[in-house]
């Protein structure tokens, strides 16, 4: 698609060597849900259209998308975080094959958020030996992207387990056999990828590059264990990931070491300290980070800075994808309004009945949207002036007045 952007407002400096096929990618996944809540989203001239559009409009060319196996509890409820299932994956995958992009699939293995922090294997699988999990793992991969092939969708890469930070699907790295059995797993996903979707390559995805060291025992167990990969993956958020200098460190030693592509799965920034829907926002007023006020010109210098980085200072970096950049509040009026709709469609990070998979974290802490002001959608769900940076950064934008 030619972009051609202009702006009045936003100053973008061209990132010098962009390659035609480089990734600018969104994580999208709540958005189903969020129009079950009554959302609706307009461009910047205010006329309410398909977001994914919107996006594609602007210069995004991937849309990546979350699968939690069983996002429900027994009697049906969501437990929120958009109910990432797999019908959702379809619906996200078809929209965004409509308006010409293509679908990062990210399989959590999982029946809820998996993070550094939890790795909590689906309950289908409870009590399942690792051959037989890695056996179900396999089947489940190869028929869900079977699925979203048979629906249409243009799958372009595949995720096999999210920030797996020496865990994954409730097996976890402690000891070489732990290591082992991550090993397993993955390549079953792989094998699966490879059979259903042979162009699409397999992205494996970690986070905390700022810890030494991480990456690089990362690596060496994936070469160790032989698994089948294409891409290493890393999470990068400057609030806690340290610094851009160094997320390139790390990542051109995987390529350097072991041949590998790598990629920069996801990143955000903040735009306002405004919580527009009761519930605490994950970075909030002086949460900042220096160089980059938090608004909408320092949410499209940040993503600029990303993208430089990673096309400049990477030796083989193929993308930058940003997240939930559409997650924006639902409701408005009171919590307690809000609060119907989070419980209803799932439109919150979680709801109270993700208590009965996740008690520690879920079921002490359900609501809404914790990210909403790091969106490129107001509360309203009008596009903010910063979307159009993705579409300017191939020739950047200078403002009348501004030099």
């Amino acid at each position: 698609m030619d972009i051609q952007l202009t702006s009045d407002s936003l100053s973008v400096k061209k990132v010098d060597n962009l390659p035609e096929d480089f990734i600018l990618g969104m994580d999208a996944s709540c958005v189903p849900s969020l129009e079950l809540s009554g959302v609706g989203f307009s461009d910047f001239d205010g006329n309410e259209r398909d977001v994914y559009a919107i996006l594609a409009e602007n210069g995004v060319n991937y849309i990546r998308v979350r699968i939690w196996n069983d996002p429900y509890d027994r009697q049906g409820n969501g437990y929120g975080g958009g109910n990432c299932d797999l019908e959702n994956a379809i619906e996200v995958g078809r929209r965004a094959t409509e308006h010409g992009m293509k679908l990062l699939v990210n399989f959590h293995y999982s029946d809820f958020w998996a993070d550094p922090s939890k790795q909590m294997d689906p309950k289908a699988w409870a009590g399942l030996d690792i051959d037989q999990k890695e056996e179900a793992l396999y089947q489940y991969t190869r028929d869900s992207l079977i699925a979203l092939m048979e629906a249409g969708v243009d799958i372009g890469m595949v995720q096999v387990g999210n920030e797996t930070n020496g865990a994954m699907c409730g097996e976890y790295g402690t000891t070489d056999y732990g290591w082992e059995k991550i090993a397993r797993l993955m390549s079953a996903g792989s094998k699966a990828v490879r059979e259903v979707c042979p162009h699409a390559p397999v992205v494996l995805h970690f986070t905390n590059p700022e810890t030494a060291g991480r990456y690089a025992e990362y690596g060496e167990k994936l070469h160790k264990y032989g698994v089948d990969y294409d891409i290493f993956a890393s999470s990068y958020y400057p609030y806690w990931h340290g610094t851009m200098e160094n997320l390139a460190t790390q990542l051109n030693r995987i390529t350097a070491t072991y041949g590998k592509k790598t990629l920069v799965a996801e990143t955000s920034y903040a735009y306002t300290t405004a919580d527009t829907d009761f519930y605490p926002n994950t970075v909030s007023l002086g949460g900042g980070v220096a160089g980059y006020p938090i608004s909408e010109q320092g949410q499209a210098d940040f993503v600029r800075d990303v993208v430089d980085t990673a096309v400049n200072a990477m030796t083989d970096c193929i993308g930058v994808f940003y997240w939930e950049g559409t997650w924006i509040s639902v409701g408005g009026e009171s919590r307690e309004a809000n609060e119907a709709l989070w419980e209803t469609y799932g439109s919150g990070w979680a709801t109270s009945y993700a208590g009965s998979y996740d008690p520690e974290d879920a079921g002490k802490w359900y609501g809404g949207c914790a990210v909403d002001n790091q969106a490129f959608f107001d509360k309203t769900g009008k596009a903010t002036e910063a979307l159009k940076v993705f579409g300017m950064l191939k020739e950047g934008n200078t403002p009348d007045g501004k030099e």
